[in-house]
């Protein structure tokens, strides 16, 4: 085993008496772990959203707090619970742009490793408040601002590494089964944080810090970011997923004959990766795919529970829990959107269709949700799915084919970058969004289904240029396909050549 793999399989190669396995069996290692750790960044941002009606006496269980929880009381509690919520999106949308510029400078097993103990850290220190006896604001703030700022670190390194491991056939498809992480941390995060809230609100927040951090001691000891830290390269590669040819694969670290790299290919400069054809129409449609998408997140257990559903009103807990099907939802919708693209090799035109799907969606779960539980639970899951399939593409797979764009010439390195670029303008809509609905939300739940509403046509009508582009694409495709079968019909003796196929200099029979 090289000296650049990671102490924990060199260990087990050791133990085993083998020098390593197959490149099959490292990829699917790596798609597990990075899976497993974005899992649990998400299963840390769902606590806040969980305890704050424990935190606020206004919706305060007096088995799991009390009478709230200073100086989360009052009308000027519930705007610091807003302001935390902006506070944590904003550090970690900045955050994304550095992160993204180091992610693709330094090594990313390490980076990653250090991202998830810090993030768990800070998020366990803010439920160690509990505890502590701790009411000032300040100190809740830059828990969950150092928290956020630590987060950025996740997703940059997280797509730069599957990207490396995996190319551009079934990109779609594969990232969109391995971008449930985003749901499965969601509903996990739902679950755990709902589980042990009757125990202390602390708990809240420290199971899910110590479960990330549990998972990066993980990353540190069995991830490879990068194929060549086992020693494979291009000829190495089987045409499963993976990386079919050397002018499209990712640029990777260069190996000395002892397996330690040697050289590293310098990192695209955020203005540089700007200019990447696509970059920023898919980065300003995920501005306002996110703003739908984490307005949910952050507040749709607080519509469910302010809702008369069926006649009825359900609890916080259950409201907690319930509202995980939006995320079953979105799994379907992110395979089903990635697999889409892939089959017609159409990011643009999938993305866009789901998110102009989305607006009708959203209207019917708002206009005939409350009508009745099993309607409720079919409407939820539709819109989860026309929202989050879009912004689950676009984070993924988009991500990975704009960070090894043709225009890079293979001499640097944009995986991290780009998907930075991309999350980072994504995550200031998800800012934007929470902060808007706790204004619009005094006024009528409409206003804020009408911003929703909205802000998913806005994202459908920013890639309008590349559809077009795409489906110019679609209809030469076809064409040629077309020109071609009726050359083969005509007989061996035709020696037409189809328009498309034609180089210069060629003459026309």
């Amino acid at each position: 085993m090289p000296r650049a793999a990671p102490p924990g399989l060199r260990l087990i190669c050791r133990f085993l008496g083998r020098q390593q396995g197959s490149f099959g069996a490292h990829r699917s290692l790596v798609l597990l772990l990075t899976f497993l750790a974005y899992a649990s960044y998400h299963a840390s941002r769902k606590p806040p959203s969980i305890v704050k009606s424990v935190l606020d006496p206004a919706g305060s269980d007096a088995a799991a707090g009390g009478a709230g929880w200073p100086p989360f009381v009052g009308p000027e509690g519930t705007a610091y619970l807003g302001e935390i919520d902006v506070a944590f999106l904003a550090c970690y949308s900045l955050g994304m742009y550095a992160a993204g510029h180091l992610g693709d400078s330094l090594d990313l097993r390490l980076f990653l490793t250090v991202g998830m103990v810090g993030s768990g850290l800070f998020v366990g220190l803010f439920g160690m408040g509990y505890f502590w006896g701790i009411h000032s604001f300040s100190f809740y703030l830059a828990m969950q601002m150092l928290a956020g700022a630590l987060q950025a670190t996740g997703w940059p390194s997280v797509v730069a590494i599957v990207g490396n491991w995996c190319g551009e056939r079934r990109r779609g498809l594969i990232m969109g089964i391995w971008n449930a992480h985003t749901s499965v941390g969601n509903i996990s995060g739902s679950l755990i944080a709902a589980g042990v809230l009757q125990f202390g609100w602390g708990w809240s927040f420290i199971i899910p810090g110590a479960l990330i951090a549990l998972v990066g001691v993980l990353v540190f000891f069995f991830l490879a970011p990068y194929p060549e830290d086992l020693w494979f390269n291009a000829s190495n590669r089987d045409g499963s997923g993976c990386i079919e040819d050397e002018e499209r694969q990712p640029q990777l670290p260069l190996m000395d004959e002892e397996g330690g790299r040697t050289e590293r290919r310098a990192a695209v400069g955020i203005l540089k990766a700007l200019w990447i054809p696509g970059v920023i129409p898919f980065a300003l449609c995920l501005f306002f795919a996110k703003l739908v998408a984490y307005t949910f997140l952050y507040w749709l257990p607080f519509y469910l529970s302010e809702t008369a559903i069926g006649g009825k009103y359900i609890s916080v807990k259950a409201a907690g829990n319930f509202s995980t099907l939006f995320d079953v939802g979105g799994i379907v919708g992110g395979i089903l959107a990635g697999f889409i693209s892939d089959h017609f090799n159409a990011r643009a035109i999938t993305a866009a269709s789901f998110m102009y799907l989305a607006v009708p969606s959203l209207y019917t779960f708002y206009s005939f949700g409350p009508s009745s539980h099993s309607l409720n639970i079919i409407l939820m899951m539709v819109t989860g799915l026309f929202v989050n399939g879009p912004y689950a593409l676009i984070t993924t797979a988009v991500s990975a084919d704009l960070g090894t764009h043709s225009s890079l010439k293979g001499d640097s390195r944009a995986l991290a970058t780009v998907a930075a670029i991309i999350d980072g303008t994504g995550s200031a809509g998800a800012a934007l969004g929470p902060l808007l609905t706790g204004f619009l939300s005094r006024s009528g739940w409409r206003w804020v289904f009408a911003m929703l509403m909205v802000g998913a046509f806005v994202s459908g009508a920013l890639l309008s240029s590349l559809v077009k582009s795409e489906v110019k694409q679609i209809v030469q495709r076809m064409s040629y396909s077309s020109s071609t079968h009726a050359s083969q019909q005509a007989g061996e003796g035709c020696t037409t050549v189809p328009f498309l196929a034609r180089r210069e200099g060629d003459e026309v029979q």
